[in-house]
């Protein structure tokens, strides 16, 4: 491996790297199959661009890092310019608070992640072989433009825990938060996971789905051709619905959905409930090699349980069918736990520029993660299983 012609630029846009260039750091696995995951694919990132929904004015504006050996592509990094810390889901407001409050300024901002999706991957996106240089070099060129251009910091969030690892020998301080995924253990069918918990969940859940599929219509699964422009159309109008309630305005544009029915459809699953021929609410989810991601969620009338039907328990149905290993159901929520997905530790690093202000922040971090052990815990001594599963 020779390291002593290696470059680093910055693009502002995934049109100028040849999208095979990209994938070949950012899903080398998928020369074989489906990619561990696909947000940080080319065309994942590709149809956020195209589509309007980051770049100029929206608070995300693409520097993406390109690393060249010889003039071949062998490391590459997502990147944005932040003017905002909206759809990242590892607040930092507080942050940008105290601060501000100093007399700082917190924004810009980089921020290495992937826009609107709190899904775990690599950020560090390297050939094989080239993860140890990748990482370094990668680090070393986001910090620098951060500090040439006078920036208060730099985020990399929702990275691997390996990576929090390494950046954090790096010098980057190192966050924990966590969320909630569902784990296959096996399961031939969802009675066997239902199987698994303890008499009362098992009961309450029975009862949920009977309920929720009382409610007139029927629930369908479509995922590539199968997926068809009116289902997008109908979803868009649940994403809008959603979106205004949780936002304020929605993240992604109507332009979003095309692209992912031109380039992504067989990356989709997409959940919807009908009646009289008409969808009245859908979850949007991807698919990954052995992951199911859970990302949007909407509904245009009010049925009880529908939402838990759509995004977790009809999730949990393809992953046992699919066999795929689980289910990641996106931020936050403890109402997720007594459906059985449990707590697992997320992770993210911070390069804070302002010493005595990196200081604070480190001993908030410190304090903040073990809480969230602590938090993790608790939380799974009160989970649905049963107790005498091995390993309860």
């Amino acid at each position: 491996m020779d390291t002593s012609e290696l470059t680093i630029t910055a693009v502002d846009s995934l049109s100028d790297i040849v999208a095979a260039d990209w994938d070949a750091c950012a899903c080398p696995e998928a020369a074989q199959g489906r990619p561990v995951d696909p947000f940080t694919t080319h065309r994942f990132l590709s149809a956020l661009e195209t589509s309007g929904s980051v770049g100029p004015g929206t608070g995300w504006e693409p520097h993406h890092l390109v690393m060249r050996a010889g003039g071949a592509v062998v490391a590459v990094m997502p990147l944005y310019a932040k003017s905002h810390s909206q759809g990242e889901y590892v607040f930092d407001h507080a942050w940008a608070d105290a601060l501000e409050r100093a007399g700082g300024r917190y924004y810009p901002k980089l921020q290495s992640a992937v826009p609107f999706t709190p899904a775990t991957g690599r950020r560090f996106l390297t050939r094989p072989g080239w993860e140890t240089p990748g990482r370094a070099a990668l680090t070393e060129a986001m910090v620098g433009i951060a500090a040439d251009n006078r920036l208060s910091s730099a985020h990399v969030t929702f990275c691997t825990e390996e990576e929090a690892a390494a950046g954090e020998a790096m010098g980057l301080l190192r966050r924990t938060t966590h969320q909630y995924h569902w784990e296959n253990r096996g399961y031939a069918r969802f009675d066997a996971f239902l199987a698994d918990l303890a008499s009362r969940k098992r009961k309450a859940i029975r009862k949920e789905r009977a309920e929720a599929q009382a409610f007139g219509g029927t629930i369908r699964r479509l995922t590539g051709d199968d997926i068809r422009p009116e289902h997008w159309e109908a979803f868009w109008g649940f994403y809008q619905d959603t979106g205004s309630r949780k936002w304020g305005h929605p993240y992604l544009t109507r332009a979003f959905f095309d692209r992912l029915h031109e380039t992504m459809r067989r990356d989709v699953l997409l959940v919807l409930a009908e009646r009289g021929g008409r969808p009245i609410a859908g979850a949007l989810n991807f698919i990954g090699r052995d992951t199911l991601y859970g990302r949007y969620w909407g509904t245009v009338e009010d049925h009880p349980f529908l939402h838990f039907e759509c995004c977790y328990y009809q999730a949990i149905d393809h992953a046992i069918e699919a066999g795929l290993k689980r289910v990641e159901a996106g931020a936050q929520g403890e109402h997720k736990l007594a459906r059985g997905y449990l707590p697992v530790a997320t992770h993210s690093l911070h390069w804070i520029a302002e010493p005595s202000f990196r200081n604070a922040v480190a001993r908030y971090l410190e304090e903040e993660r073990r809480a969230v052990g602590e938090d993790i815990g608790a939380l799974l001594d009160f989970g649905p299983f049963r107790k005498d599963l091995p390993g309860a």
